[in-house]
């Protein structure tokens, strides 16, 4: 039997009812895990001009060059992310990690239209391995730091997707917008090496399920569970409302009122990614018990950082440190509110974490698709003052439905 690191840290753990401690290296090694990934699911986004120009895309279908990656990483979660119910994990997240480095490589060479695409889906399709990292974690971490655990999973997470942006447009600066891919996809074989080493193993008690059964299941799981369709509509709106301001906010800043170029705005995005430390803190919040006021926090400071750029003239060096502000409690409350979410979901039956988490992300992913459709909208029809006011809308519209939920 093959000895590694990951074994003689965790002992045996090739059943599911196995609770080993987490180390702190591993918790470390996962939550850098899942910012690598789902980093892909958004370097396209800034670059998105220059890929269709060098494919040939007609300016007007160039949102196909993100689109086909994110609808891989949904039906990656609707249809892959259940597996972690009947499948070993380890060797799940590892093929899907492999996906996902062909995927980043076809992208990098890719010359024309339809190899491009094709690339994109499985890259989207690999990124959902995230989704079955984090119940897997959940599951080994004790019931009492289950919450901090999640929570620094989710602060990788949120500096994945908050750093990708800047990354991507700084390697495409400096080289070409291929070098992004070819760097993700070194990254990502480094990471499939060293989770090999280190990862245990993980047997689920109900592996002689079949999968359209296990996939049947999950409408009942979804109409029988009060707290995924709760909390995935919260973090719906919530997540809807953070893809709106990261729509809108870089169109605003490059404008005619603030003129700041693309360098600078990715110094915004950077500074926003500190709103993610809140991650852990929120989780250990919801491992004593105060998901309920944190939960209500999370979404008045989300709702009121939206208000903050109305207090000072546009342009304005104020209204430009009100953005930042904003940015950072935006982000915070996002965070804080998945951290809530998934922490009540993960203290189910750890039979159906992988189906739940896969409901609850799939909610989450339609806000989302919401929220950067109303993002461009509202700010092509009446600027930064529309888009504001729709931006607040969504996190006070999760607070109306929360007040609606019986105390426990």
């Amino acid at each position: 039997m093959r000895k590694d690191i990951g074994r003689r840290s965790f002992g045996n753990m090739k059943t599911d009812t196995a609770h080993p401690t987490l180390t702190r290296g591993l918790v470390l090694l996962l939550m850098a895990a899942v910012g690598i990934i789902v980093a892909n699911l958004y370097y396209a986004q800034p670059i998105t001009a220059m890929i269709s120009q060098a494919l040939g895309l007609d300016p007007s279908a160039a949102g196909l060059v993100v689109t086909l990656t994110q609808i891989g990483y949904g039906l990656g979660v609707l249809l892959i992310v259940p597996l972690g119910d009947i499948i070993e994990n380890r060797r799940l997240v590892l093929t899907m990690i492999g996906i996902a480095v062909l995927g980043v490589l076809g992208l990098a060479f890719a010359s024309q239209l339809t190899p491009y695409f094709i690339a994109a889906f499985a890259t989207g399709l690999g990124a959902s391995t995230v989704q079955i990292l984090v119940p897997y974690t959940a599951h080994f971490a004790p019931e009492v730091k289950r919450g901090q655990v999640v929570g620094s999973l989710m602060s990788g997470l949120m500096i994945g997707i908050m750093l990708s942006r800047p990354v991507s447009s700084l390697l495409t600066d400096l080289f070409s917008w291929h070098a992004v891919f070819v760097l993700s996809a070194v990254l990502m074989a480094v990471l499939a090496v060293v989770l090999y080493k280190v990862m245990p193993e993980r047997h689920p008690e109900n592996k002689n399920r079949h999968y359209f059964d296990l996939l049947k299941s999950m409408g009942r799981l979804f109409i029988e569970t009060p707290v995924v369709r709760r909390r995935g509509a919260y973090q719906a709106f919530m997540f809807g409302a953070f893809c709106l301001f990261w729509t809108a906010s870089p169109l605003l800043l490059a404008g005619p009122k603030f003129n700041l170029s693309q360098s600078a705005i990715a110094i915004f995005a950077l500074v926003g990614v500190s709103g993610a430390v809140i991650a852990p803190i929120a989780g250990k919040a919801a491992d004593k018990g105060h998901s309920r006021i944190a939960t209500m926090m999370a979404m008045i400071i989300s709702a009121f950082s939206f208000l903050l750029s109305h207090f000072f003239e546009g342009g304005s060096t104020a209204a430009l440190a009100a953005l930042v502000i904003s940015a950072i409690l935006l982000d915070a409350g996002i965070t804080a509110n998945l951290v809530m979410g998934q922490r009540a979901i993960f203290s189910l039956k750890a039979e159906y974490r992988s189906r739940l988490n896969g409901l609850f992300i799939a909610t989450i992913f339609v806000g989302g698709a919401i929220g950067s459709t109303l993002g461009a909208w509202a700010y092509a029809r009446g600027g930064w003052e529309l888009t504001s006011w729709v931006g607040f809308l969504m996190p006070a519209l999760a607070f109306a439905y929360f007040l609606t939920e019986k105390k426990s």
